[in-house]
This record gives C-alpha cells, sequence and structure tokens, in this order.
C-alpha cells in the first residue's frame, strides 16, 4: 500500500490467530504436494525458503495450485485461518467484477425542486453522491461551468448535500483511532472527493514547507484548497543543522489539522494525506467554491446542509466515473483502502438494495461460494483487508484465483494485479521495487498485503517452462521483514521447470 503507516493492532487479536494453531505446528515444516512428483524439486526449495529464521514463532500459509487443473501442488498449512490484510481485495475485485461489471460507471447528480427563469434558479440545489469515489476539485469546476452554460447565474436557494445512497456508517467496525485520521482509514460516503488521480478518497493532502528564516512559522497549503478543515500551525522553523521533527495529524472527531515539530530552514518538505471528518460537506464546499469561481451567486442568504433530493425533482446534470475495469487500476496496484469498502456498500447497494458494509459483504461472500470457495471456513469483515479480524486460509485464497480464470472479466482482473519489477508505477503497482533481476520480474502477477504482524502475497506466476501457476502466501504473527521470504517464494516458482 503505498505511504504505509504502522497499524496498531489490539494484542488479543494476534493471540487469537496464535491460538487458532497448535504449538506443533508452528515448528512442523512438513508439507502436502500434489501427487504428481514433477514439481519435487520445487517442493523440496520451498520447504527450505521456509526454514528462514525470519519466520521463526510466526505461522505461514503457503498454497500452491497448477493453473489449468487447479491441483494443488504444495499445501503448508493451507487450511489454517489468517489475516489476509490486503489480500483480501482479491476477494472484493472478484465481485465487484461479477455483480456490478466491466463497464459499471459510478454516478454524480445535480438536481433542483426548483426552475429556472431568466438567469436565476429558484430552488435548492442538489448534490447527490452515488459513491463515486474518483470526483476530482476539476470535475466540480466542471459541473460549475455546465450549470452556467444551461443560462444559471444566480441560485435563490440552499445547497443540500445528498449522501443517501449509502447509510451513514463512515467506518468498518474494526478501525482504530489512528488509522482514521489518514488516507488509508478515510470515512465512505456515497459524496466524497479526492485530492489527487491515485483516487484517495475523502482526504485532503496537507504540505508544510520551511519558513523564510529560522524562527519563521512554517507555510502550510492544502491541495484541494477547501475551508472546511482547520489548519493550527504549533511548528517552527530551526537552523538547517536541526533534525526535522514536524508532524501533520487531525484531532479526533473534528477537522482541525494540527502540525507540531520543528523543520529546519531550506529543508525537505513534509506532505500527509489527511482523511477528513465528514467527507460529504468536504465534497459540498468544493462545489460550492467552484459556483463561485464561475461567478455563480446565491440572491440573498443560503444554507449548505445535508439531505436527500427529492424524488419528483429535476435531473440538471449527470457526471459518469471511469469503468470498473479502469477504477480496479489505482484500487489493486495501489492498494486503495478506500476504493474497497466502497466497492464493498456499492454491491450491497446494487444487489441487495442496501448501502452498508453488511450487504455487501454478504455479496461478496455468495460471490466467493460460486468461484469454489469454502465460505463456511471464512470470515470477512471489511474489503480492504484493514481489518485483523477478516480470517481465510491459503487454499481459498488459492481456489479464489482458479475459479476466476474462466470469467469473461478475467483480463481486466490480472491487469490489475501488480507486476513484479515492472517500474511503471499503475503497472508494477505495490511490486514495482520487488523481484527485480530475477526470474519473477514481469512473470509474476499478485496481490500484496501488509498490516502489523501480518504479510501477504498471493497471485499468478508464469514457470521458466512456460506453466502457470497459482499461489498464495499469508504469513502471521511475524515480528521480521518477510517479504523477502515472499519473494524467495514467487521466485522459486518463476524458475521452475515443471512441465
Amino acid at each position: 500500500m503505498a505511504r504505509n503507516k504502522v497499524f496498531k493492532v489490539a494484542a488479543f487479536l494476534i493471540l487469537a490467530g496464535v491460538l487458532a494453531i497448535s504449538p506443533m505446528q508452528f515448528t512442523d515444516h512438513e508439507t502436502t504436494a500434489g501427487a504428481d512428483d514433477k514439481y519435487a524439486p520445487l517442493v523440496n526449495e520451498i520447504n527450505q525458503i521456509l526454514q528462514d529464521e525470519r519466520l521463526d514463532g510466526a505461522l505461514a500459509g503457503v498454497s500452491i495450485r497448477q493453473a489449468n487443473s487447479g491441483e494443488k501442488i504444495y499445501d503448508h498449512f493451507g487450511d489454517a485461518r489468517l489475516v489476509p490484510a490486503s489480500n483480501m481485495k482479491l476477494f472484493t475485485a472478484a465481485a465487484a467484477f461479477e455483480t456490478l461489471g466491466e463497464d459499471y460507471r459510478f454516478t454524480t447528480e445535480i438536481h433542483t425542486d426548483g426552475t429556472v427563469k431568466g438567469r436565476m434558479l429558484k430552488g435548492n440545489l442538489y448534490l447527490k453522491g452515488k459513491g463515486d469515489p474518483t470526483l476530482l476539485q476539476e470535475d466540480f469546476e466542471q459541473f460549475a461551468l455546465e450549470l452556467k452554460s444551461q443560462g444559471i447565474q444566480k441560485i435563490k436557494g440552499d445547497l443540500i448535500g445528498d449522501d443517501t445512497w449509502y447509510d451513514d456508517v463512515r467506518l468498518s467496525e474494526d478501525i482504530t483511532w489512528q488509522d482514521e485520521v489518514y488516507y488509508y482509514g478515510a470515512q465512505v460516503s456515497a459524496l466524497t472527493a479526492s485530492p489527487n488521480e491515485d483516487y484517495d478518497a475523502g482526504s485532503v493532502i496537507v504540505e508544510v514547507n520551511p519558513g523564510d528564516q529560522a524562527g519563521a512559522e512554517p507555510t502550510v497549503s492544502l491541495t484541494p484548497q477547501t475551508d472546511y478543515v482547520t489548519i493550527v500551525n504549533r511548528a517552527k522553523t530551526v537552523a538547517a543543522d536541526q533534525p526535522k521533527t514536524v508532524s501533520i495529524s487531525r484531532e479526533h472527531g473534528t477537522n482541525q489539522i494540527v502540525i507540531d515539530g520543528d523543520i529546519p530552514f531550506e529543508g525537505s518538505r513534509t506532505r500527509e494525506w489527511i482523511a477528513v471528518d465528514e467527507p460529504s460537506g468536504y465534497a459540498l464546499d468544493l462545489f460550492e467554491n467552484a459556483l463561485l469561481a464561475q461567478g455563480i451567486e446565491w440572491a440573498g442568504k443560503h444554507k449548505m446542509k445535508m439531505g436527500a433530493t427529492p424524488a419528483d425533482s429535476t435531473l440538471l446534470l449527470e457526471h459518469e466515473s471511469m469503468t470498473l475495469a479502469e477504477f480496479s487500476i489505482p484500487f489493486m496496484k495501489l492498494s486503495n483502502n478506500g476504493h474497497g469498502e466502497v466497492l464493498t456498500k456499492e454491491m450491497g447497494r446494487i444487489v441487495q438494495g442496501e448501502g452498508s458494509w453488511e450487504a455487501g459483504l454478504e455479496v461478496m461472500g455468495n460471490v466467493a461460494g460460486t468461484l469454489g470457495v469454502n465460505t463456511d471456513t471464512i470470515l470477512l469483515r471489511d474489503g480492504s483487508g484493514m481489518s485483523h479480524v477478516n480470517l481465510i486460509p491459503v487454499n481459498e485464497v488459492s481456489q479464489l484465483l482458479f475459479g476466476v480464470q474462466n470469467k469473461s472479466w478475467f483480463d481486466s482482473y490480472s491487469n490489475a494485479l501488480p507486476v513484479a519489477g515492472a517500474e511503471e508505477r499503475f503497472v508494477g503497482g505495490t511490486l514495482r521495487n520487488r523481484m527485480k533481476e530475477t526470474a519473477a520480474q514481469q512473470n509474476v502477477r499478485a496481490k500484496t498485503g501488509t498490516l502489523t504482524a501480518v504479510s501477504a502475497l498471493s497471485g499468478y506466476a508464469t514457470t521458466k517452462a512456460g506453466k502457470l501457476l497459482i499461489f498464495s502466501i499469508i504469513i502471521n504473527n511475524d515480528l521480521a521483514l518477510v517479504t523477502p521470504v515472499e519473494d524467495a517464494i514467487a521466485t522459486a516458482i518463476a524458475e521452475s521447470g515443471g512441465e
């Protein structure tokens, strides 16, 4: 995940995963291999890799299948339930493609309950969000331009945001207070906005630069510019040889962003992606700013508030997002948590008529079942993998990856996976700096996953012999950096000569 933070988690959740596995299993490295011994060298090599001391005290689940038949050729604690981290997104993306379709687009609507007379709109203006997490400042500017082209130059009424497409539960139940301050734990709303083309919905980018001399107040800028948040600048510029200790955070339950610490004179900037509280109001603020910038004014006083769009309102304009196939690139390549949660609620809304986590997770479970996953042995708690309560065995992850191959949308699904060693950010994604100059480079497409004491890598590998294999690696209760172990396993698969 881009710009990762350290995720704190209650110790009892980790212990719950530990206690589910007998002590014998933590030290026993025996595996079950497929009946065909042509992969025996690969099995032996992976067994050796799993002796790595960085795994001492940890639990590693590894499952490998032949892509053409689904036959398991390697199974190391494959049925142990493990916290998958962002490998959960493999399930979310599969369910979204299956239920919404590759060409699905989010929409945003602007309505009025009044009429346009001359250059004045007499009535309220409604900004109705329907889940789109890709709305940028430039989109709100385009909305304003289109309204102006319809002859609207004044509004006699209120500006109302409508986020009723989803429920009003903003955070999945296992998000911590620390996580919700930052973009990766941003609140989910049907009406929201993003600060950049990574589409980190519900967040603003805060940049701090040193002042013009030691002792001066550092300068602070926001992207996009909005008055929806308040900056409290407690930081100071210090001499060039002093350490940088500047921090950027948001006070819980408020939109007060606090900047503390020191930033050296002529030193480098500090940036942070801060999640806003109640992103519906954030989107509405950007829309009002865009209207004013186009010279569209209010006749008299007006209110900015939230409310439902009347059923008999008039649609003034509708905006469509990119397709789901296109959207899956930033979602999966960059492991965007907010996208996973939005898709979960969207599936709930479209399939079950309810834009909630509960409804969306039910859809995800149902789709997983149709792909051959044993849903009796998995626990789904969110769509992003942020929860430490998600539980999935690696054999079920590899089964999902086998099951999706015959779907009409599989090419889009596969294309969204990060590619090992591919330098382009929207190709290599979270694997762009891993497995370079190895057999895995360009031959492994896989989803990463990282939480405190959790690491995962699952996807597809093309072997030296040209065969496609499916693999899933999930490591829990690790205290060391274990991504090199995952990379070694993926590279061993790519180097394998089984035919």
